[in-house]
């Protein structure tokens, strides 16, 4: 990309479109954006909250810097991503099953006359732990230095102030500024909050797992220089994705009002089609099976849509593609084969990262998680972090360095990291690898460290693998996971029960609870579908809005992330579908049921990360606060929540 990050809070944004929808799930205060920025942007000159230097540290850089040193391991190409594989156990075990002869359960809820079928859970299990223990001195990291970023999303130390990915990724085309798409997909509906689930972190492509143990690899001198955090009231420095090539795609507009580049003319008339009616057309025809019809709608649809076109295009592609699979009849689809099979773990990560640039949702609920648990853990000894699908470990780099900060000197921090286990002979070798990479961010930044490991499904954890201590401060995290576990139509006892009743019994200092806001979890396919189509309509808008077309990251995170999510939420039915989000509403009143109190939000807290979005995001990012939840959405739409929880004492669980 051309300078994909430039001098943030000035990113290159064009915002002359119209939204892809109108404002179907409007809050209100939600949108915190100036409407008087010329480009759709809220003016950063003045307003910025200033405070502790590690408060404002740029949340892009700590997370790309731990993403790059993974990029440096020279396995990782081979690999897919730990996300698509777990998920794809998950999905996997239903037809394992099923040969064994034996039989599902039944759901207990009256379903639709095209709903999931075989909603089921497996009883099998793998049950892998495994423990990682590393002691270092307890002594303060002398100072916190300027660093440059040095790392494969960063130039050599020559030229510390640009993230690059390494020479050999040649990932992004050069960027011609485009014309906007009006889109047709424009719906009207009432005021809700309830809408939308997030989307899920990597995806790559299957590949076999080693049986052997990979020799942790040397880190260069170039790593010791790299501090996660900056001290600065830097907020991120520049970023090109391609070596020195200027020329790359780039992060849209000016957050200043610049006028950017202007749309061209085109001298030929494109043909106006509504893809949002062919679509939803589409989908109920599918669901009563008249292949005729639905043939015909889909080849209108193939024939304006395109996987490079504009934000409607491409969702209209890939639904099209989902609708495509579903009508075929065979079954449904292995989540194994969802993405494609060419794509490593290095690429998929790669694309994370600008999604990480683009994006807000991540980088602030990770800021504010972070800020709770340095407050529970001030005085602890023993900070225990239990990590509900710890997955890669980004959010933890920048909290080890704050640890290390501390006034005091640092406790000593130990983290269970729990996964869904991986295919192959070491259902938890990924975990481990997680484990050695924050090993040796404790070792740089002088933390104590021990590492656990949990590689199985979530509701057959017994408290007694989790090592609880009793002189420790225990926080729980889960930070958008929960809507792969089974839901309530799977099996007569609720897996997602279980494992709140499983925290409720850890008795923590604190409960992080990170939610993916969506309805399009229902049993009836036509509805699933709709509200599918209002949930990724925002996500390709926030893409259309930020990031040139033509970027080659864009277009991977778009196929092997959310093109995959549109798969399995429209094409998938029964165990298969592992993308079954609840809205936050859904979830609160689940959490207060299992015995928790929900802990206020900080106004502080709230403002500074308003003011972050506002000075550093397009406009149409906004922050909102709902009772004690901080709602993080695009236009109006929820798309993720978090929230901070307390165990009743002594409360039963009901």
């Amino acid at each position: 990309m051309d300078t994909l990050f430039q001098d943030f809070p000035r990113f290159n944004f064009d915002n002359g479109s119209e939204p892809m929808y109108t404002n179907h799930n409007l809050v209100n205060g939600f949108k915190e954006g100036s409407p008087e920025s010329p480009d759709g942007y809220a003016s950063s000159s003045g307003s910025c909250v200033q405070g502790h230097p590690l408060d404002n540290i740029p949340f892009a850089n700590e997370m790309l810097k731990y993403i790059n040193e993974m990029l440096m391991e020279e396995d990782l190409q081979e690999k897919s991503c730990m996300l698509q594989d777990c998920l794809a156990l998950q999905a996997a075990e239903k037809s394992f099953y099923e040969v064994l002869g034996h039989q599902y359960p039944l759901s207990l809820h009256p379903i639709s006359p095209f709903p999931d079928d075989n909603l089921t859970q497996t009883s099998n299990s793998y049950n892998i732990i495994g423990t990682n223990s590393v002691k270092s001195s307890t002594g303060m990291y002398g100072s916190l230095e300027r660093t440059s970023l040095s790392e494969p999303f960063t130039e050599s130390r020559h030229s510390g102030d640009k993230v690059l990915l390494p020479p050999q990724s040649s990932l992004s085309s050069p960027c011609v500024p485009d014309g906007r798409y009006k889109s047709p997909l424009s719906s009207k509906g009432r005021k809700n909050y309830q809408r939308e689930d997030g989307d899920y972190l990597e995806e790559g492509r299957i590949s076999k797992q080693s049986a052997t143990s990979l020799e942790d690899s040397e880190q260069s001198d170039i790593f010791d220089e790299v501090l996660l955090c900056k001290g600065e009231n830097e907020v991120s420095p520049k970023f090109s994705l391609n070596g020195n090539s200027p020329k790359n795609g780039q992060l849209k507009g000016s957050i200043n009002g610049g006028t950017g580049s202007r749309r061209k003319k085109s001298s030929k008339r494109s043909e106006v089609v509504d893809l949002w009616s062919l679509l939803t057309q589409c989908a109920q025809s599918v669901a009563i099976n008249d292949q005729r019809t639905a043939n015909e709608l889909l080849k209108q649809i193939s024939q304006h849509s395109s996987d490079s076109g504009d934000g409607t295009q491409r969702l209209a592609h890939y639904f099209g593609n989902a609708l495509k699979t579903r009508l075929a009849g065979k079954g449904a689809p292995s989540y194994l084969h969802l993405g494609s099979n060419k794509t490593s773990a290095a690429d998929v990560l790669k694309a994370y990262g600008v999604y990480l640039l683009a994006c807000p949702f991540k980088k602030m609920s990770n800021f504010c998680a972070n800020k709770k648990i340095m407050e529970v853990a001030e005085m602890a000894t023993t900070l225990h972090i239990v990590d509900f699908g710890i997955c890669y470990g980004f959010q933890w780099p920048c909290l080890i360095q704050r640890l290390s900060a501390r006034a005091g000197g640092p406790p000593k921090l130990r983290i269970t990291g729990i996964e869904f286990p991986q295919p192959g002979f070491r259902p938890a070798e990924r975990v481990e690898e997680t484990g050695r990479r924050l090993k040796r961010y404790c070792e740089r930044f002088n933390v104590p460290f021990e590492y656990n490991v949990i590689a199985k499904k979530w509701e057959t954890i017994q408290l007694e693998e989790l090592k609880i201590n009793y002189d420790e401060v225990v926080v729980v995290n889960c930070m958008y996971r929960l809507k792969n576990l089974p839901d309530d139509t799977m099996a007569p006892t609720s897996a997602r029960d279980t494992v709140l009743k499983l925290i409720k019994s850890i008795n923590p200092a604190i409960f992080i609870h990170g939610v993916a806001n969506g309805t399009y979890n229902a049993p009836f396919f036509v509805t699933r579908f709709r509200e599918a189509l209002f949930h990724f309509s925002a996500q390709f808008d926030i893409f259309e809005a930020n990031v040139c077309r033509e970027d080659a990251e864009r277009m991977m995170y778009e196929k092997e992330v959310l093109g995959r999510d549109v798969m399995n939420v429209v094409a998938c039915e029964g165990s298969e579908r592992v993308e079954r989000p609840e809205t936050y509403k859904q979830w609160q009143a689940r959490t207060l049921k299992a015995g928790f109190k929900q802990a206020p939000l900080e106004q502080q807290l709230m403002k500074k990360v308003r003011n972050m979005v506002q000075c550093n995001y397009h406009r149409d990012f906004s922050v909102d606060v709902d009772g004690r939840w901080m709602l993080q959405g695009w236009k109006g739409r929820v798309i993720y929540a978090l929230s901070f929880w307390k165990p009743v004492k002594n409360e039963p669980y009901l």
